[in-house]
């Protein structure tokens, strides 16, 4: 049976109101932050009523567990990212320029939609994240091989145009790319950094490039 709390927060968020939106996208913003520091299993719901300065009865008014909260926090970034990769793919120009625009993208995205991403790295690196066998979880690594898939198709392309030279099978390169541009997750803060995320994206695949582009 749901609770008072819970259709009252039902109703809120199906209305839509603007002041109730942006509230809920702040608490969101702030578990996220939660969750990077301390991981998900870390974090408690407590923890983010008290970086909200909210108590936890009203947390519970647009929120209605930790599980939602960090589905908010990785879920759209993941998609999105998988997206954009896609439309990379099937977009005009060559294997070396998509390469280009895929590495630099994806160092903005993570700059944009900070902490989220990393969140998700994190998690799907650790212990919980890969063994979760909710539908939820199945469908972020549907969109997580979504976006292998398309790196992996990229350097494909360029080995059959001729533009990249490699000994060895696309996925192998591919992977690399990926981690390369994830690692960062240990150590770039866009908030922080004195180097902007356009710049170190593209430094990275000038690197790539010059290794690859025969």
């Amino acid at each position: 049976m749901t609770s008072g709390i819970g259709r009252r927060r039902a109703a809120a968020r199906d209305e839509g109101g603007a002041a109730y939106q942006e509230r809920r996208e702040e608490i969101v913003r702030a578990a996220a932050e939660m969750f990077k520091k301390n991981g998900y299993r870390g974090t408690k719901l407590n923890d983010v009523a008290e970086a909200m300065n909210l108590d936890r009865a009203s947390l519970y008014y647009y929120v209605g567990s930790k599980e939602e909260l960090f589905h908010d926090v990785v879920g759209g970034a993941v998609e999105t990212n998988a997206d954009t990769a896609e439309a990379i793919l099937n977009g005009p120009g060559s294997a070396p320029d998509k390469l280009r625009t895929l590495v630099t993208g994806l160092m903005v995205s993570y700059a944009e939609s900070y902490p989220f991403l990393y969140v998700y790295i994190q998690e799907n690196l650790g212990s919980g994240g890969a063994h979760d066998r909710s539908d939820w979880a199945r469908e972020m690594r549907r969109h997580n091989k979504r976006y292998e898939n398309a790196v992996v198709a990229i350097v494909q392309a360029g080995i059959d145009e001729g533009t990249f030279r490699t000994a060895t099978q696309a996925w192998v390169i591919a992977y690399g790319v990926i981690g390369m541009v994830a690692w960062s997750n240990r150590w770039f803060n866009p908030n922080e950094s004195t180097v902007p995320a356009a710049e170190i994206g593209a430094a990275y695949a000038e690197t790539l490039l010059k290794g690859l582009i025969v």
